[in-house]
């Protein structure tokens, strides 16, 4: 079975090579980057590594365009299955053999859950992030009865059958919540495993109006009212 790990980066000079040495401890795999018009000298440490696949946009596109792009990818190269997560060290590459275990051939997604009993924490999470998150993990139980605990893991593995053919709009932070909406329409189901929740000085930031946690929350309302608008059609 045919397996990837895909990578949305953006601007991780100080974490890239250690993540990916990480990820190369645990998975012998195909390893997709999406640099996403990084400035840092991201794309100079990812250029000097043999062990992974690029694609680079020459400009910022956005959290979301870079996973859609990978799933693309992914399905386009015949990849069966894939993993997404972060490449700022909030992620622990020993999960992926969890993770793969967990989604087997099934039909259903993989998410991490920085809020299961399991799940251990290092750091104070921001109040501000855990009540958007809470408030919008809600809105996604009341829709599809999954009873998950973490919308806005991107700790995930997916059957890239669920995802062939899918369109995936909302080049931003808020895409999971279009993916949410698409694949409960679909029919796909959602199951968590534990994961940790490590909150770092350095955590990065949003960017601009989304920082501050009211106007991030009007932004993911705006994705999920439109995109169920549409589904619904």
């Amino acid at each position: 079975m045919a397996d990837a790990i895909l990578m949305p980066v953006y601007n991780e000079a100080p974490t890239v090579s250690a993540v990916l040495d990480a990820v190369r401890c645990h998975f012998e795999g195909e390893i997709l980057v999406v640099d996403d018009g990084s400035t840092d000298g991201t794309a100079r440490i990812l250029e000097a590594r043999d062990d992974v696949v690029t694609l680079r946009h020459p400009v910022n596109c956005g959290y979301g365009r870079a996973l859609a792009e990978g799933f693309a990818w992914a399905v386009a190269n015949g990849i069966e299955r894939v993993v997404t997560m972060d490449c700022d060290g909030q992620h622990e590459p020993a999960h992926i053999t969890q993770f793969l275990t967990a989604l087997g051939r099934g039909s259903h997604i993989v998410s991490g859950s920085r809020y299961l009993p399991g799940s251990l924490g290092t750091g104070a999470v921001p109040a501000g992030r855990q009540r958007v998150n809470q408030r919008i993990t809600a809105m996604v139980n009341d829709l599809t009865g999954w009873g998950i605990t973490d919308a806005f893991c991107g700790f995930k593995a997916y059957p890239t059958s669920v995802l062939t053919g899918m369109t995936l709009r909302e080049p931003g932070y808020a895409m999971p919540l279009e993916l949410w909406i698409r694949i409960h329409h679909a029919g796909i189901e959602v199951r968590e495993i534990p994961v940790e929740r490590i909150y770092c000085d350095n955590d990065r930031t949003f960017g601009g109006d989304l920082d501050d946690a009211e106007r991030r929350l009007e932004y993911y309302l705006r994705v999920w009212n439109a995109t169920l608008k549409e589904v619904r059609a």
